[in-house]
């Protein structure tokens, strides 16, 4: 078993260090393995410590991935948002293929995405979820701002649909194009089942581009 190379963290920034020790961790394992296959046994060996001391720092799995699921919202948006900032119009093919293409360059945030609301959120306190929610809450706000600029007849409502369809579809998706290799094997082998081959990044486009497009004919 593995045993904690270091004393508990007694001050802040050391507690800090420690946590984020344990988030670069997790964010490993996950990216090597999928968020599905991680458990917080898992986790404690990548970082060198014992279960048992991890749970001084977080208090479920679940936590450990909501943390890294806020970290790569704000990633998100620090990335989108100057690409739209820089832009002074955009048709919806341009805004659905900006936010297509810097999901899917984003495996890992769309692995959390599907994750989030079927378990995630499931296994933590609700101060937790409190904490996550209005962190999303602000970079959700700024994208739909910027969409808004971009496309005048979007409403805010409509705007956020697009980005929860847009994460959402992103990640329910990135699941549907990332089976086992035995699956993968057996959908290439059999043209009966080509249809199970997914091409996240062009299926979002295309469905996002709808989505706007029928939003501005509403108008």
């Amino acid at each position: 078993m593995p045993t904690e190379p270091f004393e508990r963290a007694r001050s802040a920034d050391a507690k800090r260090a420690r946590e984020q020790a344990i988030l670069q961790a997790a964010r490993g394992e996950a990216q090597k393995r999928g968020i599905r296959e991680i458990t917080l046994t898992d986790i404690a060996d990548a970082v060198g410590m014992h279960k048992s001391g991890l749970l001084r720092y977080f208090e479920t799995r679940e936590q450990i991935f909501l943390r890294l699921t806020a970290e790569e919202w704000r990633s998100w948006a620090e990335w989108l948002l100057p690409l739209l900032s820089s832009w002074r119009s955009a048709s919806p093919l341009r805004l659905a293929a900006a936010l297509s293409d810097t999901l899917v360059s984003r495996p890992l945030f769309c692995d959390l995405l599907a994750h989030t609301p079927l378990n995630l959120e499931r296994n933590v306190s609700v101060d937790t979820v409190r904490e996550f929610k209005l962190d999303v809450h602000t970079h959700v706000e700024a994208i739909a701002g910027e969409l808004r600029r971009l496309r005048p007849g979007l409403t805010e409502p409509q705007a956020i649909d697009v980005i929860a369809t847009a994460t959402s579809m992103a990640g329910a998706q990135w699941q549907m194009a990332t089976p086992g290799p035995e699956l993968q094997a057996l959908y290439r082998s059999d043209p009966r089942l080509r249809h199970a081959i997914v091409e996240v990044g062009p299926r979002l486009t295309r469905v996002l581009t709808a989505l706007l497009t029928g939003m501005a004919d509403a108008d």
